[in-house]
């Protein structure tokens, strides 16, 4: 059944009931009001419900996003036009209802999941890998490569309402833009890759940007992530064997380096793909982090920042994820190790468990308490959901070659 607008409501509201119904059906003219009420009263009934427990899986073969329910464990519907989806991601808006879907060819677009419908969509660079939305929930920003900066929008409309060019060197020169997450206080941090910087914006004043630039930080920033109290950014590095790191609460001491002996006096191991530090795990007072080119998890004492310990893993990490209450983290991998899922106990510090969720597995999303996780497996087909203490394969649900797994919680948290 379609319900009525608001505006429709009210019409009919006050309408003369000679207005409403054919004078010929004027017999019906009792019953009227309770029709009425019936046709109003199913329609608020269809239309009420929450977000708390909704999310969407990136489908990137068909540039689609099917809205899901955790609760139900189903597939709500598909929401497609989204454009080149091969490296999305999604933020969310407030109050849950909205998803900001960031797409590889520079499309921007906000997704309705209550109606399971495009709001609005732009195109707004050449390559783009993400984005953010400030603390206030007013402003969504895109992280791009082509053209190498930043864009800012208005998160209600759409509206460009700043553009920040990575322009490093002579100034005639555009890195790429990794690692985007926001701060408290409106801002964000951002990493240029092919700079070496990291560049602090204080939007308050979205359309008056002020950038604090921090230079000569690392060969290769490939990404980053904030930790969730807000005060730290870390940035892996690529060029070289290292992290950089930068307290947020006190930006003037500058950036430094940390965990620069993790691979000296060995080869690296070729790097099929990326680690996404979005996924590092900060849990129980120590991070935990995939090292580059190598078979291993980096323990870190977040108080000190420097390494505790290493723990072996079947293969090259790419999401290390805690779960939320801290006590597991969850590791997938790189190829030719990525059809597999490890699980360590932080407790014992050593991997407690191997799953097989399905080929490919490229995301994985704990429910905002924990007891779940969804998996996306990208050559099967489907998201495997798996219950966090008996391991038990919970269900699967079809997906059009799946990726990223985004759930409306992260609506609450810092640096998703």
């Amino acid at each position: 059944m379609e319900c009525l607008s608001d505006r429709s409501r009210s019409r009919l509201d006050r309408a003369p009931a000679h207005d409403r119904i054919p004078r010929r059906e004027s017999l019906m003219r009792p019953l009227f009001p309770l029709l009425v009420a019936l046709l109003l009263s199913a329609c608020s009934t269809a239309a009420l419900r929450g977000t708390g427990d909704l999310g969407i899986v990136i489908e990137r073969g068909s540039g689609s996003v099917a809205v899901i329910d955790t609760t139900a464990r189903s597939v709500l519907g598909r929401v497609e036009g989204l454009g080149d989806l091969s490296h999305a991601s999604a933020v969310y808006s407030r109050d849950g209802r909205y998803a900001y879907v960031f797409g590889r060819d520079g499309g921007l677009t906000k997704v309705d999941l209550l109606e399971r419908r495009i709001v609005r969509r732009i195109m707004q660079a050449g390559n783009s890998i993400g984005g953010s939305i400030s603390q206030d929930g007013r402003l969504v920003i895109a992280q791009n490569y082509e053209p190498g900066g930043i864009k800012v929008f208005d998160a209600d409309t759409l509206d460009l309402l700043a553009d920040l060019p990575a322009a490093y060197g002579d100034g005639k020169q555009f890195s790429k833009v990794v690692g985007l997450a926001d701060m408290p206080g409106n801002k964000f941090v951002y990493a240029l890759f092919d700079a070496g910087e990291i560049w602090i914006v204080d939007l308050t004043k979205p359309r008056e940007p002020e950038v604090t630039k921090f230079r000569d930080i690392g060969r290769q920033p490939y990404d980053g992530l904030i930790t969730p109290d807000g005060r730290h950014y870390l940035a892996g590095l690529f060029g070289e064997d290292g992290v950089a790191l930068l307290d947020l609460w006190r930006p003037e001491l500058g950036v430094k380096k940390i965990l620069t002996d993790y691979g000296k006096g060995t080869e690296k191991l070729p790097v099929f793909k990326m680690p996404h530090l979005r996924g590092w795990s900060v849990a129980g007072g120590r991070a935990y982090l995939p090292a580059i080119g190598r078979h291993e998890v980096l323990v870190v004492d977040t108080a000190t920042w420097q390494e505790v310990g290493r723990i072996p893993v079947k293969g090259q990490p790419v999401f290390v994820m805690a779960r939320p209450d801290g006590r597991q983290v969850w590791v997938n991998f790189a190829f030719p190790d990525y059809s597999q899922v490890q699980i360590i106990d932080t407790l014992t510090q050593q991997v407690v468990h191997t799953l097989a969720p399905g080929k490919a597995v490229l995301h994985m999303e704990f429910t905002p308490r924990g007891e779940q996780v969804w998996i996306s497996a990208r050559d099967d087909d489907r998201v495997v959901v798996f219950d966090t203490t008996s391991f038990a394969r919970l269900t699967e649900l079809p997906a059009l070659n799946p990726s990223g797994i985004f759930f409306t919680s992260r609506a609450a948290r810092i640096g998703f």
